[in-house]
């Protein structure tokens, strides 16, 4: 049993690297992806190319944290799209773990980041965040206490922005809306559902840009 076992190990050992990292890019368990990578080095390798080709990354669903996920988005190099949302076990992602993923070389690159009902981040860590991510096209940061702080960092370094989630975000006021709206010109719709901002906001975002679109659209239905 102990030669069949060796045999077995020394063709898996034969496997060569893009084989491995392309087995690896099929597991979507971050458990069995960090286990993996525990094995030896070349299967460490071979987790890191897998996560080189990744795309897109979503922890939705896990329990992580910061070290956790900066970890894995620092190999994440060719990635496009972030989503870190709140999970029901409770992510315990904080400006510190913002910070860290702002100096990840794929943060220039995305196009799509959520960071969706995670309380646990303020101003400080969302402006390092997407200062860095000048290409982004879609940011969904509903159910945060994110300010007209974010708004600013938002507006002056977003010039892509076509969609924006604002949901619940009751400290975002008037100011920070029309801030964004007048800078980020390419802006095609807005989720602010829960938002304590007046209708008369709305109307005057709508003037600024006609062919913004505001969801819920009940929210306009005063208007007409």
């Amino acid at each position: 049993m102990r030669g069949g076992g060796g045999k077995e190990e020394a063709e898996i050992d034969r496997l060569p690297i893009d084989l491995l990292a392309h087995i690896f890019s099929l597991i979507t368990c971050f458990n069995d992806l960090a286990q993996a990578s525990g094995v030896c080095r070349k299967w460490r390798q071979g987790v890191k190319e897998s996560l080189a080709r990744k795309e897109k990354l979503s922890f939705a669903g896990w329990e992580m944290d910061d070290e956790s996920v900066t970890r894995l988005v620092l190999h994440a190099y060719g990635l496009k799209e972030l989503c870190i949302p709140r999970s029901c076990w409770g992510c315990q992602i904080t400006d510190h773990g913002l910070d860290q993923l702002s100096k990840a070389k794929c943060i220039s690159n995305l196009v799509s980041i959520s960071l969706w009902g995670l309380t646990g981040i303020t101003d400080k860590g969302v402006g390092q965040l997407i200062s860095r991510a000048t290409s982004l096209q879609h940011l969904n940061i509903g159910g945060t206490f994110i300010t007209d702080a974010s708004m600013s960092v938002i507006a002056d370094s977003c010039p892509h922005l076509k969609t924006i989630v604002l949901w619940g975000c009751h400290h975002v006021t008037e100011d920070g809306l029309t801030l964004l709206v007048n800078k980020c010109r390419k802006l095609e719709s807005i989720n602010a559902w829960g938002m304590r901002v007046p209708l008369d906001c709305f109307i005057g975002l709508l003037t600024i840009s006609p062919a913004l679109k505001i969801l819920p659209k009940e929210m306009l239905l005063g208007a007409e």
